[in-house]
C-alpha cells in the first residue's frame, strides 16, 4: 500500500499475545486513519453496557494516511476508547512525535484489549510487536518513565505512557505522549485499568507514496502558506495558543463569566508569558513552532521546565479557578503532564469545586481541611497531587466533574455545566452551544465550532467565503456546525494538526488555493494511489461521525443528552424554557440534515446504509432499545488503586 502501511497490531493483554492483521483497502478507503479507523473499531468490538474500566473496554492508536510523509502538520496521533470519564465515546488527539514514528514502524493502528496479569508496557518496531516488563516503572510520573524508556530504546524512539493518575483510574487521566503531548477523555486510566505502562514506537521504514513528485508540489504550497501568512508567522508562530488569553474571552470562577479582552489579569496575556519563555518548539514536522519552553522562576519547583503551556492550561487552571498567578498555572501544568492529568476537566472539576465552597454546598469538612476559596492557589496545587494519588477529597475529585456533582447532591449539579459529561461552560442557543451538544464525545471546542466563524483567520476566512467554495451558509449555526464537523473529522482522520490557533488552512492543506475539501483529495489522491474527490471525503467525514453518533446511542445517548447547559444565576425559569426552545429548534434541523431521527437523535437505518453502514445500522437498530446514559458506571470509592511517588 502506499500512504498507508497496510499492519494492524492488535494486542490481547489478557493473554500476553501480539496478532499482525492487514489493513484492507476498502477500510482503508472507507474511514481513511486515525479517529475513522478507531471510531470503527471501538463499534465493532465494545458492546453496550461495557464498563470502561473493565478488560473488556479497547483502546486503539492510530496515525492518519498523511503522518510521517513530508507535509506539515501531520505528525498527529488518535488515542480511542469508551471514555471512564463520560461513559460514551472518547478519544483524544496528540501531536509531537508518536504518529511520525509509529508510522516509520510499519503500523496503522494499535488495537488493545484484555488486562494484563502484571504491569507491562508495548514495544513495536518494523519488524514486531513485543510485550515487556513495566513493574520498575509502576508508580512512577510520566516524565521519569519516558526517560528511562528512551534511555533503554533510544532517543529516536516515542514514548506513550500513564503517570500515576493513570495506574490511580483517575477518571480523566491522559495519555501523556513524548512528556509534553496529551491524549484526553480518559484513555489513561484505561491503559492503567490494563496494567499497560506504555507504548514504545521505533522505527525508520520510509511512507511509501504512489506519486512522490507531485505529493512534493502540494506540500511544498502548503509550506509557503505557512511562511508568509502574517498571522501564522506574527500570532501563531510567536504566541501560539497564549493568544487565546486576549482574544477568546476565558471563563472565569465556573464559567461565572467569560472574561474580555481588557478583563484579563495583565500577567496572564499573551505577551505576559514572554517572562517566561526560553525557547519555542514544535511537533514533528511542523514549520510553524507554536509551543512555548518555559521555566518555573520561583517557588517549590523554581528552575523546572515545561513545555506547550497551552490556552487551555491558562484558562482551566487558572481563571476558571479564579487563580491568577502564572507560578501557580505553571507548576499545575506540569504537574498535569508528570501525573498524567488532563487538565481541561481537572480545572473543570476543580472550578466546580470551588463555586460549591464559596456557595457553602462544600465545607472544609468535606474538602479534609482545604481551604478552596477561589484566590488559594497553594490548596489548589495540593488538590491536584490529592487528585492523581486518589487521597483525601482527591479521591471524589478523580470522579470527574459530573460523578462528583452527582456525589455531592442535585443542589451541587445546578452548577455542574456539562453535556454528556464533558464542559465548555454554557453559552446561548447558538452555535457553541449546538457544536457543544452535538459533539460525539461530549461538549468540546475541537470538534465542531472552534474556527467556523474564522476568527483565526482574518484574511483566508474572507476569501473562502468569496469564492463560494464552502457551499454552507455560515451565517446560519445549523450549516456552519456540519461543515466544522466535516472538517475537524477529516483532520482527525487523515494526521492533520488544526493548529494550537485552530484555523480553515490548519486543518484543511491547501483550502488557500483549491476548493475547500479538492487540496486534500488531491494530497490524499498522490500519497495513496486512490481516487479521492470532494465527494468521497465529505462522504467519509459523515460516515464516521454518523458511525460515532451510533456507538454512542449503543450507550443510551439521545437528542435527550444533547443538551444546552445554563447558569441558574443568569436565568430565570421562563428565560431558560426559551433558551432551550431555540436549542431544541436547532437540533431539529441539524438531526434532519445529517439523516438523524429528528425526534430521537439517533442516526436513520436508511442513512446508515446510504453512507455503507448497513451491517452496523442493522446492529444499532435491532439489537435495541439501549439503557438510558447517566454517566459512567459508578464504582465505590474504596474500590480503586491510590497513592505512588508524589511528584
Amino acid at each position: 500500500m502506499h500512504g498507508w502501511t497496510g499492519r494492524i497490531l492488535d494486542i490481547d493483554l489478557s493473554t500476553m499475545t501480539v496478532r499482525t492483521g492487514e489493513l484492507s483497502r476498502e477500510l482503508a478507503i472507507a474511514f481513511l486513519g486515525g479517529r475513522g479507523l478507531n471510531s470503527k473499531a471501538l463499534f465493532d468490538r465494545v458492546s453496550p453496557g461495557t464498563d470502561p474500566l473493565s478488560p473488556e473496554n479497547v483502546y486503539c492508536i492510530a496515525p492518519g494516511p498523511l503522518s510521517g510523509t513530508i507535509l506539515g502538520m501531520t505528525s498527529r496521533m488518535e488515542v480511542s476508547t469508551l471514555s471512564p470519564y463520560s461513559g460514551i465515546l472518547g478519544d483524544g488527539n496528540a501531536g509531537e512525535r508518536f504518529a511520525t514514528v509509529m508510522k516509520r514502524a510499519r503500523a496503522d493502528q494499535i488495537i488493545i484489549t484484555g488486562r494484563a496479569p502484571k504491569p507491562c508496557y508495548l514495544l513495536v518496531t518494523p519488524e514486531n510487536a513485543e510485550l515487556h516488563d513495566a513493574s520498575h516503572l509502576w508508580g512512577k510520573g510520566a516524565w521519569e518513565t519516558t526517560d528511562l524508556l528512551l534511555a533503554r530504546h533510544g532517543q529516536k524512539a516515542s514514548v506513550a505512557c500513564i503517570g500515576q493518575a493513570g495506574e490511580n483510574l483517575v477518571r480523566f487521566a491522559s495519555t501523556i505522549v513524548d512528556k509534553y503531548a496529551s491524549a484526553a477523555r480518559g484513555s489513561g486510566a484505561v491503559l492503567g485499568s490494563k496494567n499497560l505502562k506504555a507504548v514504545v514506537v521505533v522505527g525508520n521504514h520510509t511512507v511509501s507514496l504512489a506519486d512522490p513528485e507531485t505529493f512534493r508540489e502540494l506540500a511544498a504550497l502548503d509550506r509557503e502558506f505557512f511562511a508568509r501568512d502574517e498571522f501564522q508567522r506574527n500570532v501563531a508562530a510567536k504566541y501560539g495558543s497564549h493568544h487565546g488569553m486576549s482574544d477568546w474571552r476565558p471563563g472565569f470562577r465556573n464559567y461565572t463569566k467569560y472574561l474580555e479582552p481588557g478583563e484579563v489579569p495583565p500577567q496572564l496575556r499573551p505577551e505576559a508569558w514572554k517572562k517566561y519563555e526560553i525557547g519555542r518548539t514544535g511537533c514533528g514536522n511542523c514549520s510553524v513552532r507554536c509551543k512555548n519552553v518555559y521555566e518555573i522562576p520561583d517557588g517549590p519547583r523554581k528552575g523546572e521546565h515545561g513545555e506547550a503551556l497551552e490556552y487551555e492550561s491558562i484558562f482551566c487552571m487558572g481563571t476558571n479557578c479564579g487563580v491568577c498567578d502564572p507560578v501557580a498555572i505553571m507548576e499545575m501544568s506540569n504537574l498535569g503532564d508528570i501525573y498524567g492529568l488532563d487538565v481541561i476537566p481537572l480545572g473543570n472539576t476543580i472550578a466546580l469545586a470551588k463555586d460549591l465552597f464559596a456557595r457553602g454546598i462544600l465545607t472544609r469538612e468535606q474538602t479534609g481541611g482545604l481551604d478552596l476559596s477561589w484566590e488559594n492557589a497553594a490548596d489548589q496545587i495540593e488538590l491536584v497531587h490529592l487528585t492523581a494519588l486518589r487521597e483525601g477529597f482527591g479521591n471524589i475529585l478523580a470522579e470527574g466533574m459530573l460523578s462528583m456533582g452527582k456525589i455531592l447532591g442535585p443542589e451541587a449539579m445546578q452548577y455542574c455545566y456539562h453535556v454528556k459529561g464533558l464542559s465548555r461552560g454554557p453559552y446561548p442557543a447558538g452555535l457553541f452551544a449546538l457544536a457543544h451538544a452535538t459533539s460525539t464525545r461530549g461538549a468540546d471546542h475541537l470538534r465542531g465550532r472552534s474556527w467556523a466563524y474564522g476568527e483565526n483567520d482574518p484574511d483566508l476566512y474572507p476569501w473562502l467565503q468569496a469564492s463560494g467554495t464552502m457551499h454552507a451558509d455560515m451565517d446560519d449555526p445549523v450549516q456552519a456546525v456540519i461543515l466544522s464537523e466535516r472538517v475537524c473529522t477529516l483532520a482527525d482522520s487523515v494526521g492533520r494538526c488544526k493548529g494550537a490557533v485552530n484555523s480553515w488552512a490548519n486543518a484543511l492543506p491547501l483550502a488557500f488555493k483549491h476548493p475547500l475539501f479538492e487540496g486534500l483529495a488531491r494530497l490524499l489522491s498522490a500519497a495513496t494511489g486512490e481516487t479521492f474527490s470532494e465527494k468521497s471525503l465529505v462522504d467519509a467525514a459523515d460516515r464516521i461521525y454518523t458511525l460515532e453518533k451510533a456507538f454512542n446511542a449503543r450507550r443510551g445517548i439521545t437528542s435527550a443528552h444533547d443538551s444546552i447547559p445554563l447558569n441558574p444565576d443568569h436565568h430565570g425559569p421562563e428565560e431558560m424554557e426559551k433558551e432551550r426552545a431555540r436549542h431544541r429548534d436547532l437540533l431539529r434541523r441539524y438531526y434532519a440534515l445529517q439523516g438523524q431521527d429528528t425526534q430521537t437523535g439517533i442516526p436513520t437505518r436508511e442513512r446508515m446504509e446510504e453512507l455503507g453502514l448497513g451491517s452496523e445500522g442493522s446492529r444499532l437498530h435491532d439489537e435495541g432499545p439501549y439503557p438510558e446514559w447517566t454517566g459512567p458506571p459508578p464504582w465505590p470509592l474504596h474500590a480503586y488503586p491510590h497513592g505512588g511517588q508524589r511528584a
